[in-house]
């Protein structure tokens, strides 16, 4: 039987990338559990839905959060996702 958590993937992905601004999507599949191709979906949703700035630097990415942002389920749209974040450690 499959185990469940209280956190999405994209919340992992986006908590990930707030503690490791460098990481790659290889290395963030591997510490979540997930597909490489699924990190890449995710980090398009959530740079699509402005959570994420992103900068080429030389041959690597690095990630920025945008904590202003608010999250997006309807009942928590009063709450900014860098209060997440901060609770995530």
């Amino acid at each position: 039987m499959a185990g469940w958590t209280f956190l999405t993937n994209h919340a992992l992905v986006l908590s990930f990338l707030t503690k490791h601004s460098l990481i790659t999507a290889r290395d963030l599949a591997m510490e979540i559990g997930i597909t490489e191709r699924a990190v890449r979906k995710i980090i398009a949703d959530l740079d699509n839905h402005g959570y994420i700035n992103k900068v080429k630097e030389g041959r690597r990415v690095r990630y920025t959060i945008n904590p202003h942002i608010p999250l997006r389920h309807k009942t928590q749209r009063d709450k900014a996702v860098g209060a997440l974040l901060k609770i995530l450690g």
